[in-house]
């Protein structure tokens, strides 16, 4: 029997290539590491209603959504790390003046602060999920929101990011920032499941492409970045392994020794 290890996975670029499909080799791969008795989960900046149909494809009932802050472990919810709502309020005015808008995201949908954009469009349907958020200027309020997404081109979000300290803005399109509570990340969701599990450090792998995922492979002890991945993350993974569309988590389990 093979030691048991625990190993998350990003989606977009890592699980799924850049057509927003999820190779054969790597879906067989997944069940391949379940049948060794290895523990399977996601990691990704995506809403839990974004991966909804891919868990049920991978049997997968254990991940860190919204970049760590609603995390699920064997279908039940195991922690949560809300937005700051009088930051997001001032984020929202703040951010109206300059013509750039917001989605609120909780675990159950996303709402627009404004009726049509083209930024949201641009960014949303890169996702290729099929649904598009809807208006709801109010949404923020009398609920928990895990994510907010502000739309803004590269270089523009340095001015909320010195004046709004209660959150982290991390670049996930060119036209689009997910904002996060301050602290927030894979990573920190991770060590929850990883806590509650009583993995050790040596059992615990990460695989990932993008800047939301830098501080997961930092923190990972077996990090594993995809052919495909920001230069960034290639230089903190301990390991590189070949692209997405090469069966780069075909290729990345066999290095680590896993399959």
């Amino acid at each position: 029997m093979t030691k048991q290890s625990i190993i998350f996975f990003d989606i977009d670029g890592t699980l799924l290539n850049h057509d927003k499909k999820l190779p054969a080799l790597t879906k067989q791969s997944i069940f391949k590491l379940k049948e060794l008795g290895h523990k399977v989960a996601i990691a990704t900046g995506r809403a839990p209603f974004m991966f909804e149909d891919l868990r049920k494809e991978l049997e997968i009932d254990t991940y860190v959504s919204y970049n760590g802050q609603y995390v699920v472990l064997d279908g039940e919810v195991l922690f949560t790390y809300p937005l700051d709502m009088m930051s997001l309020e001032k984020l929202t005015a703040d951010a109206l003046l300059k013509d750039h808008p917001i989605v609120y995201m909780d675990h159950e949908d996303m709402k627009a602060n404004v009726l049509k954009h083209q930024y949201i469009e641009e960014s949303i349907r890169s996702l290729k999920i099929g649904r598009f958020p809807t208006h709801d200027p109010h949404y923020y309020k009398g609920r928990e929101l895990y994510q907010a997404l502000l739309f803004c081109r590269e270089g523009e979000e340095t001015s909320y990011q010195q004046s709004f300290q209660d959150f982290d803005f991390v670049r996930w399109h060119p036209v689009s920032v997910d904002v996060i509570p301050t602290g927030g990340s894979k990573a920190k969701g991770i060590d929850k499941i990883v806590e509650k599990l009583g993995f050790s450090r040596e059992r615990v792998y990460a695989f990932g492409d993008g800047l939301n995922d830098k501080e997961m492979l930092l923190t990972v002890e077996n990090s594993v970045a995809m052919g495909n991945g920001e230069e960034e993350i290639k230089k903190v993974a301990k390991y590189v392994t070949k692209s997405v569309e090469d069966d780069g988590i075909y290729h990345g389990l066999q290095m680590v020794g896993l399959l």
